[in-house]
């Protein structure tokens, strides 16, 4: 059985999480990262995409997380999300309707300023990880 320790996840909307894990995995601007317990100290950036968490009783928990910072100190775990929504929060309707939206304006990308091409572009990446973890 794994080695469980502590793991808080936050938003500027509270807490998320705070509680015991074995296993958390985000992903990071330059791929995904595991961690465990006894992990050594480390801090990153956050990118974009399907966050795990394996709970004590070996359940997993699915999430999308949106940027922030992962902060691995003494044995603690911190993750600081921009934006993390558990799958069961998630509205998989809302989210394919702004997928769609996304993909329409950039439909248009003649029109649009190189600035409004990487709001759409984030919209869409955004959109997707939502639909992608919503629906598994």
């Amino acid at each position: 059985m794994a080695t469980p320790f502590h793991l808080q996840i936050v938003t500027p909307d509270g807490s998320e999480f705070d509680g015991q894990a074995v296993r958390v995995i985000v992903r990071t601007i330059a791929g995904d990262v595991c961690v465990m317990a006894r992990h050594t100290n480390y801090c990153t950036a956050l990118g974009m995409g399907e966050a795990k968490v394996t709970m004590e009783d070996g359940s997993v928990r699915t999430a999308a997380c949106m940027g922030g910072m992962l902060n691995v100190m003494d044995g603690k775990v911190r993750v600081i999300a921009t934006t993390w929504e558990w799958k069961d929060q998630i509205d998989l309707a809302r989210a394919q309707k702004a997928k769609e939206a996304a993909e329409k304006r950039l439909a248009e990308k003649n029109k649009l300023s190189d600035k409004e091409i990487a709001l759409a572009e984030a919209k869409l990446k955004r959109a997707l990880v939502r639909s992608n973890v919503a629906s598994r």
